[in-house]
């Protein structure tokens, strides 16, 4: 049946040769021990705290697909992680023992909260993008858009001014289940030291409970407010990373040189977010079990009328393959505000997001078989009033 999958329009067959095509298990073994870290920064990195063995089957099908499309494009796939004894456990790449890359919680595995192990994925990020470079992925992003392309004639390109890749949003916001950046990108060192302090107040956080509140962060609005104030806070402690940013883009300190309002409208290359990585939310109106019926559904065999179910489905399909950059499977806290998602029913249902002719499968068959013509536009941010004038972190 995968051979028989219809291709939509704006996407081509990617010639075999620039596919590694080889069985799960060397595909496996490859992510499993991958190369040493070199010169280049076309590094994919993802975390998973007990490993990339220990992944859910419906991740680890994602980050193989990552692999079998970017691997002969000289891109190394990393699947972090703390398991004693692992090649990959972050200990090996960077300095855990360090407070000035990670928080004292992080040091003394002392992370607590209903949302611990995605803190913790958070502060891996800055850190291996300021200390390697390359592109930082949440294991719950499938990626259907040519990565390759793009950072080569925008980050990749020392002629291009753009110097960070992102989903964003008109409001300025950017997702931090995609960040990419080459080596020490100065929005990211400051994020990053401004949620080393957030960290750090009051004697040591343990948890982001309560980060909303900060005077360092004053001036941003907070995360989801059409849910209601208490909803509102609970995302944006549990969103603190991309509250960070949002303050950094917005910030104009003087004192260290940095004008955020420009650095966001000349360097930062921001895919719309919600056609770029959330559409089959949108076709669903954000209905979780919707959205895994239909992809459950099968194709009609050959001969076999379409189905008015079977159409809806195509059309989602057809949309995401050729006008989403990627796709972010939902889980964490989004559970509690919008009730079950694609990805915590995928999970659930060991599977059912690989069953041949079913149009999940050949969504999966999509984002590694083909690509697109066309690499999606930027948004294009004006230089706006900063959120805040003075120093990073308020110091007088």
């Amino acid at each position: 049946m995968d051979s028989d999958y219809p291709i939509p329009p704006g996407l081509h067959a990617i010639p075999a040769e620039l596919l590694d095509l080889r069985p799960d298990a060397e595909v496996d073994h490859d992510l499993l021990h991958p190369k040493p870290v070199s010169d280049s920064e076309k590094n994919i990195w993802f975390f998973w705290h007990s490993g990339y063995a220990n992944m859910h089957p419906y991740t680890q099908r994602n980050i193989r697909a990552w692999h079998r499309r970017f691997f002969r494009h000289g891109w190394t796939i990393r699947v972090m992680d703390r398991q004693p004894g692992s090649p990959l456990n972050v200990a090996n790449y960077l300095d855990i023992a360090d407070t000035a890359t990670f928080p004292r919680a992080f040091v003394a595995g002392t992370i607590g909260g209903d949302h611990a192990p995605q803190h913790t994925s958070d502060m891996v990020r800055f850190p291996l993008l300021l200390r390697y470079g390359g592109v930082y992925v949440d294991v719950g992003l499938m990626q259907i858009g040519d990565l390759d392309r793009l950072w080569s004639t925008t980050v990749g390109d020392p002629t291009s001014r753009y110097e960070l890749l992102s989903y964003g949003a008109e409001d300025r916001q950017l997702t931090n289940y995609f960040l990419a950046a080459r080596r020490d990108n100065p929005l990211f060192a400051r994020a990053h030291r401004l949620l080393l302090a957030l960290w750090a107040a009051d004697g040591g956080k343990t948890s982001t409970d309560g980060l909303h509140r900060s005077a360092m962060l004053a001036g941003v609005p907070l995360q989801g407010q059409s849910f209601g104030d208490a909803t509102s806070r609970e995302l944006t402690d549990y969103i603190i990373q991309g509250q960070v940013l949002t303050l950094v883009m917005g910030l104009v300190d003087e004192q260290g040189g940095w004008n955020g309002p420009e650095y966001c409208a000349r360097h930062i290359y921001a895919i719309e977010y919600m056609v770029g990585s959330q559409l089959i939310n949108e076709y669903t109106d954000w209905d979780g079990p919707e959205a895994f019926r239909l992809m459950s559904l099968r194709l009609p065999a050959r001969g076999e009328a379409e189905s008015a179910e079977q159409k809806r489905a195509r059309e989602v399909v057809e949309g995401c393959l050729g006008r989403s950059f990627g796709f972010k499977l939902a889980h964490g806290l989004i559970l509690k505000v919008m009730g079950e998602t694609l990805g915590s029913l995928w999970r659930s249902h060991e599977g059912a997001d690989d069953v041949p002719g079913t149009y999940a499968h050949w969504l999966r068959h999509g984002t590694i078989y083909w690509n697109q013509d066309d690499v999606p536009p930027g948004l294009e941010f004006e230089v706006i009033e900063p959120y805040r004038t003075g120093p990073l972190l308020g110091e007088s």
